[in-house]
């Protein structure tokens, strides 16, 4: 299983980044850090290289973390899929027909625990689990869960994407370059 054919989603922090990735083979790309004045450009540019954005709506500046600002993503920018730590997000998300990607932080068994309570609540389309370096949970997630996991955050190598994969998660989002690449 992958995300629509991927198995890793390149996160862009930087514009050089996104540049690189516009004659890359990947057609899904997640955004993080940018600028609400830059969305537009970035949007159009995408859609005109053929490429579908993740937006992280969470870390969008200038842009507040409400469901409004999720409305205004899905209906003026028109990404294919925003990623939230957010329940509300989700569910706006949802409502407005985008792909509903929730971001979960496990630090301990309590925000494991939280996990499981949120995305039965939320049924999100998939969840993002942080840090993706804990195949053993990963494994006991897509067992507990309907609902695919991809992969993030502390993921230094192929061999931890690797592990990851293994484990359960259909797809990694990772912003190392190294490991874009060995996956092409």
């Amino acid at each position: 299983m992958s995300f629509f054919g991927q198995r890793i989603l390149p996160a862009v922090r930087k514009m050089k980044d996104f540049e690189l990735l516009l004659a890359s083979p990947y057609t899904y790309l997640v955004l993080l850090d940018t600028h609400i004045s830059h969305l537009q450009s970035i949007a159009s540019t995408a859609r005109q290289h053929q490429k579908k954005l993740l937006i992280h709506a969470d870390l969008i500046e200038g842009l507040k973390n409400d469901e409004h600002a999720v409305e205004f993503l899905c209906q003026t920018i028109r990404p294919a899929g925003i990623i939230s730590t957010r329940s509300s997000a989700i569910s706006t998300a949802k409502k407005n027909k985008v792909l509903a990607i929730q971001r979960h932080f496990l630090l301990d068994s309590t925000a494991l625990e939280m996990t499981y309570k949120i995305t039965e609540k939320t049924q999100p389309d998939f969840i993002e689990v942080l840090p993706g370096v804990m195949p053993h949970i990963i494994a006991e997630m897509k067992a507990a869960l309907p609902i695919p996991i991809l992969a993030g955050g502390l993921i230094r190598s192929i061999e931890d994407s690797d592990r990851a994969l293994q484990a359960g998660a259909i797809a990694i989002t990772t912003s190392k370059r190294d490991i874009w690449k060995h996956y092409i």
